[in-house]
Order: C-alpha cells, then structure tokens, then sequence
C-alpha cells in the first residue's frame, strides 16, 4: 500500500508520511503539481500565503476522495433477523451527501432518500449512510452515485425492493458554466417492488415529502 492510500493524517499541513519525516514520491509529485496550477492561475506559490498549501490540498484530496480506500459493501455485510417478521418500508431520508463532478473536480451536494423493504433481514441504519458516504467520496456523476449505492444494497440484501433518490445542487453548473444557482438535479434508481409497483412507489415518495420536526 502507498503512503498516499494510507488513513487521513488529521493535521493537513503535512503529509500523510511527515510523521517519519519523509515525503513519499507520489506526494512530493502530487504537491508539485499543485505548485504549478497556482503558478498556471497566476499566483506566486512561494509567497508566505502559499507555501503550505500544496502540502493543504494534498490533505484534503485525501480527505475528499476516501472512498477510494474503502469497500461499502463490507458495511452491508452484517446483517440481522431478529426483527419479529418486520417486512414492510425502511426510509432512510435526508442523508448529507457531498461528492466531487469527475469532469470538473468541483463539488456537488445534497441529500441522499435511501429506502428498502426486507425479506427476511436488515442492516444497520448507520451502514447505509457508510455506504452513500463510500461512493460520494470519490470522484463521481450523479446518476452513477444513484446506481452505485442502490445496486450495493440490492446485491448484499435481496430485500423486495430498493429505492434511491439524490437530490443535488452541482457547483459546475451553478458557479461555472451556465451559472444558473438555485438549480437542484434529482436522479433515481429502483429495484424490485420499487419498480414494479405503483403502491410502494407512492409510499415512498409520501414519506420521503413529509414534514420531519422533532421539536
């Protein structure tokens, strides 16, 4: 395994292999290359300001980009059955969802509706908020991200059906481009009953719109 690939180190001002005071060669180049994009935009990478920051991105991209490290399908691999015949809709809704476009690097942010009916087992609620996290970590398209965290959980589950619905504001269209700020991309992707019946779909989209307050 790469110094690169290791674990998040939590002070960004330093690499991942600081510690031990060298700088693996993948770093170094990585922070180099950092150093030239500031010079390509204009600025002086040597001025007091700058001279961290190569070292600051490298940090965050580790950061941002983790989900190349992990397998979200390992977090669906414990599951439980002791759910007194419980076989009706799990809706985990309004999962903070951040994740970078693959074609300009910039973010993209929303949320995350994640439903399931089981047959016979579930998983733990937090595993499946790890798994959107897994591959929203990774340079992404919404509609891949949509597919991607669906058909994990349909493979690892068999449940009766599986619904995944993002909703997202891309920072390439609102800031960049287009301009067009304000504008939300909604993608969906459905599995069995999900998919093939009107009743469950229309459950789904009622609880996912309405009011949540605990307060």
């Amino acid at each position: 395994m790469s110094r690169l690939s290791a674990e998040p180190d939590t002070n960004d001002h330093q690499p991942a292999s600081a510690s031990d005071g060298v700088v693996a060669p993948e770093e170094q180049a990585a922070m180099e290359n950092v150093r030239a994009l500031l010079s390509f935009i204009g600025e002086d990478p040597s001025r007091e300001g700058l001279v961290d920051t190569p070292r600051r991105v490298i940090g965050a991209m580790r950061d941002h980009f983790r989900g190349y490290r992990e397998n979200p399908e390992s977090y669906l691999e414990r599951t439980f059955t002791e759910v007194e015949g419980y076989n009706e809709l799990v809706l985990i809704s309004d999962i903070e969802l951040h994740s970078h476009c693959e074609h300009h690097m910039v973010p993209f942010v929303g949320k995350a509706h994640v439903a399931y009916i089981p047959d016979g087992k579930v998983v733990g609620l937090s595993k499946i908020a790890r798994v959107v996290d897994a591959y929203a970590k990774r340079l992404q398209v919404q509609e891949k991200l949509t597919a991607q965290i669906a058909g994990s959980i349909w493979d690892a589950l068999r449940p009766q059906g599986v619904a995944v619905i993002l909703q997202c504001q891309h920072f390439c269209m609102c800031y960049r481009g287009v301009r067009k700020p304000g504008s939300w991309t909604t993608t969906s992707k459905l599995h069995g009953c999900f998919l093939n019946d009107e009743a469950s779909r229309q459950e789904l989209l009622t609880l996912i719109s309405m009011p949540k307050d605990i307060g």
